[in-house]
């Protein structure tokens, strides 16, 4: 399995970002020509159920609520999850990604045992990359107050969680949260039972199935694009909040090409393999857990870029001889 295995890529695309007041940007939308523009939304347009952030899935008495979810804090949330809540009151049960309990599980994990948040023997990633890549690394932890020699030491993956954000988000308090962190308050609030669509050894696996020097390799070429700045992120909530999911991954591929300054060639089967293994492996996963749900009324709330695409979850449910509708978000 070869594609972007670090954390950074995967937070960046699959579980969309949002701007803050600390982190005050601006569209980029608007610096694009009116071509590029028009061609990466017809792009869009193409694709199956490119928007929409709330959806209902009817099939005989079995309803599914999909929401699609930024996984850090917007003020516009608040507004949002009040709409949503009456949906999670009369729910018999709402699944995430991972559930809270879960979630902190997979977290002390990687926190706790040092063989998966760090190379504990063998090269560093001093040693792994080039110096002109280990130097753009550095400065982007240097930016983050981290000493490049404990970044040297961490697993490409997490070092790519650590430079996924910028620094004016990583001192928002609020960062965490986010409409899937919301949602599992109400649902703790009207006491509806909470359920992870995946574990967190599967998802542990999709970081580290690739061996060290791979993920090293990968991690020097995307390193270019690390540490999202405040315009990319406020491009990407306004794109999240207008609920156009799949214009809001097409955006990002383009974005990422740009940054990284590879050429397509280089780039395209890396951005396909991405796409393939953590965001279409991972819904043809969760569907298992998806229909089983039977005779109830369900919220599922996942990243918004879960939702489109011949392999997103609405048209997998859709073959499946679901309904679908869009609903108010």
């Amino acid at each position: 399995m070869t594609s972007m295995r670090f954390l950074a890529v995967f937070l960046f695309l699959t579980m969309p970002m949002a701007a803050f007041a600390a982190c005050e940007g601006r569209d980029l939308r608007d610096d694009l020509p009116n071509d590029v523009r028009a061609e990466m939304e017809q792009a869009a347009a193409a694709t199956p159920y490119p928007e929409g952030n709330h959806w209902v899935a009817t099939r005989g008495i079995t309803v599914l609520h999909l929401i699609g979810t930024l996984h850090v804090n917007d003020p516009r949330m608040g507004p949002a999850a009040d709409r949503l809540e009456p949906l999670i009151e009369r729910a018999n049960s709402v699944w995430f990604e991972l559930n809270a309990a879960d979630l902190a599980a997979f977290e002390r994990e990687v926190m706790s045992n040092p063989k998966v948040a760090l190379i504990t023997e063998g090269p560093t990633l001093i040693e792994l990359m080039s110096e002109e890549g280990w130097n753009r690394v550095a400065q982007a932890l240097a930016e983050r107050n981290v000493p490049a020699w404990m970044g040297a030491k961490m697993q490409p993956w997490v070092l790519g969680s650590v430079l996924s954000l910028p620094p004016c988000l990583m001192r928002d308090p609020e960062a965490k949260r986010g409409m899937d962190k919301r949602l599992s308050v109400l649902a703790d609030m009207h006491d509806v039972p909470q359920h992870s669509l995946e574990t967190g050894a599967e998802l542990l696996a999709l970081f580290t199935a690739t061996p060290i020097e791979e993920q090293a390799r990968e991690l020097e070429m995307f390193s270019g694009s690390l540490g999202a700045d405040a315009d990319q992120l406020a491009t990407l909530s306004e794109i999240y909040f207008e609920e156009r999911h799949a214009e809001f991954i097409e955006f990002s591929r383009r974005d990422a090409l740009a940054r990284t300054g590879l050429s397509p060639e280089s780039f395209d089967p890396l951005w396909e393999s991405f796409m393939l293994d953590l965001v279409e492996g991972r819904n043809r996963n969760w569907m298992r857990h998806i229909l089983d749900i039977r005779d109830k009324t369900a919220v599922i709330a996942v990243g918004a870029g879960h939702l489109h695409g011949e392999s997103g979850l609405l048209n997998l449910l859709a073959l499946e001889g679901y309904t679908l509708e869009r609903a108010a978000f």
